[in-house]
């Protein structure tokens, strides 16, 4: 329910520009709106649990201590004083105290790099997206998204007087065939694979095919579904 097969959605802003992409988000039903709301919601709570162990153990030592107890009351809650003075005032209530508690329990070899793990894990995307933006007259524009949401996509724009040619190739993957839509650009020896990561079925790679050559080539005559 929380991902899908890979699915091709097409737009197309103008009789020029077409985008393809290729996702494993599931059509967005109200239970899935409710369901990736609950996520959201309980990503956000352990993050904000796992940050505030690491300052509990980080409060505990004597720097901190001497910086916490020289807080003052900010101007302005927004500027550096005001987040330590924040900081200070979590640090002495109950739930702060606690978890203070908690995180001294813990080995700092043990707290550390399950705090890093747990960060990494939460950070991650649940979905993939894949896409192909084609611009007629200008190229095309392949885009992947990361797996975390750490980083930014990874782009790469190709000129169209660079571009030799578009075509679906197959090979074996184990004991299956896959087909795939590569892009022949002039000067490298090595094609770009559109689709990487996702290496959706013939069906949708045919349809990426026809509809990218239609709108860089020719005049086009329909709308991909």
């Amino acid at each position: 329910m929380i991902t899908a097969t890979p699915r091709l959605r097409v737009r197309r802003p103008s009789p020029t520009t077409a985008e393809f992409t290729v996702t494993t988000l599931p059509p967005r039903t109200l239970s899935l709106r409710i369901l990736r709301l609950l996520l959201l919601v309980a990503r956000i709570l352990l993050t904000l649990t796992t940050a505030l162990l690491l300052y509990g153990r980080w409060s505990s030592c004597p720097l901190a201590a001497s910086q916490s107890s020289a807080a003052a009351r900010p101007a302005s809650l927004l500027s550096l004083q005001g987040i330590w003075f924040l900081l200070d005032g979590y640090t002495r209530s109950s739930t702060g105290q606690f978890l203070a508690r908690v995180a001294s329990s813990i080995p700092l070899g043990l707290l550390l790099p399950g705090a890093i793990v747990a960060l990494y894990v939460l950070s991650l995307r649940l979905h993939s997206h894949e896409s192909l933006l084609v611009l007629r007259g200008l190229g095309v524009q392949t885009t992947e998204s990361p797996s975390t949401y750490l980083a930014s996509p990874s782009t790469r724009f190709i000129p169209t007087e660079k571009i030799r040619d578009i075509f679906v190739n197959e090979a074996f993957i184990g004991f299956e065939v896959r087909y795939y839509l590569v892009v022949v650009v002039e000067g490298e020896e090595d094609v770009v694979i559109v689709f990487p990561g996702l290496l959706p079925k013939r069906r949708i790679v045919e349809t990426v095919w026809r509809g990218a050559r239609e709108c860089l080539y020719e005049a086009p005559k329909r709308d991909v579904e």
